[in-house]
């Protein structure tokens, strides 16, 4: 397995992290992360949202019309 992940390894990856960017900037550091992470699920969210009404306008646009269609011929036949 290519992401085979014991405790040990876990534990170590915290570790070098503390090592590679110091005590005194872990707090920034994270504080930067989860500002980041916050603004890509707002904007995740705002694109699900903009694909939602943009297929809630579209669908009776193109079902709507060929049901009309079918409704104004079967009334004058």
């Amino acid at each position: 397995m290519p992401f085979d992940l014991g405790f040990g390894k876990l534990a170590l990856i915290p570790l070098v992290i503390l090592l590679l960017f110091g005590a005194k900037r872990l707090p920034d550091i994270a504080r930067g992360l989860g500002k980041g992470v916050q603004e890509f699920k707002k904007s995740v969210g705002d694109t699900t949202d903009e694909i939602k009404v943009s297929i809630d306008e579209e669908a009776p646009k193109r079902y709507g019309d060929s049901h009309s269609k079918d409704k104004g011929e079967n009334s004058n036949h």
